[in-house]
């Protein structure tokens, strides 16, 4: 059976914040718009469960709260959305696009790319054994409430890592985060640094990185590896998040645009 084709002026890959405020963008400007998400509307921003630095919300705003007004704005302004997985982009000999997904083609004009990233991975022994649902999370708002008056542990020091370690001690009975610096040394926000020293449920494990998970079933120990002495720490938790950067979901545009790296 033929796959159904539709034509657009933008198609807009990814309805993450990039993508819905190119949507409004393209909106405005009087372009007929497509955003194409493949999971959740709003993207990594709505695992963020209080922004504090978004201009004009003078209060902390939950992440999802703020990308559903994003997608209301967008919608707005004609904004279509579908949510379906792109599963390859070509250009065609006029110079337009064809963005495919799995039922329908989607002709294009313009493509913009805003597929955002997916989390990185530390690499150690055994990781992908316990991935998602059984230890390994990347979404403190999504999963907090599995740990409470369980022990956690948060990797990562950066403005993520040390945010959703303090949303996790609402839940959890003791949040261990391992940083990779020296002691006092964060790579998070000045306030968000002060908030965690003062935090009683935050343990900071400073100099360490994953050395190896461990578990049965589901993971149960996270060992660490001091980066200056190369002593193995064991630390017994029943779930660890990761919040060590993302990299970009770039693979379908391979051959098509010029990557940097």
């Amino acid at each position: 059976m033929d796959k159904k084709i539709m034509d657009y002026d933008v198609v807009i890959i990814g309805g993450g914040a990039a993508g819905l405020t190119a949507a409004i963008y393209c909106g405005r400007a009087r372009l007929k718009t497509l955003v194409i998400e493949k999971s959740l509307l709003g993207g990594l921003a709505t695992y963020t469960n209080e922004i504090e630095n978004y201009p004009g919300f003078p209060e902390p705003l939950n992440g999802l709260d703020l990308m559903k007004l994003f997608e209301q704005q967008a919608k707005r302004f004609g904004t279509e959305i579908k949510l379906t997985d792109v599963k390859g982009i070509k250009q065609l000999p006029d110079h337009t696009f064809m963005v495919e997904t799995f039922r329908v083609d989607y002709h294009a004009k313009s493509v913009i790319i805003a597929t955002g990233g997916k989390p990185r991975l530390t690499g150690a022994a055994n990781e992908e054994n316990f991935l998602y649902d059984k230890g390994i999370s990347f979404c403190a708002t999504c999963d907090a409430a599995y740990y409470t008056d369980k022990e956690v542990m948060v990797i990562g020091s950066g403005d993520a890592a040390i945010e959703e370690a303090m949303f996790l001690t609402k839940f959890a009975s003791r949040v261990h985060v391992s940083v990779i610096h020296d002691e006092g040394v964060m790579d998070a926000n000045k306030v968000a640094q002060e908030r965690a020293m003062a935090n009683e449920k935050l343990h900071l494990i400073w100099n360490t990185m994953v050395a190896e998970f461990r578990g049965e079933e589901r993971l149960n120990c996270v060992v660490l590896r001091h980066t200056k002495t190369n002593e193995l720490i064991e630390v017994p938790v029943d779930g660890c998040f990761l919040f060590i950067g993302y990299i970009p979901n770039t693979e379908i545009f391979k051959g098509l645009v010029e990557m940097t790296r």
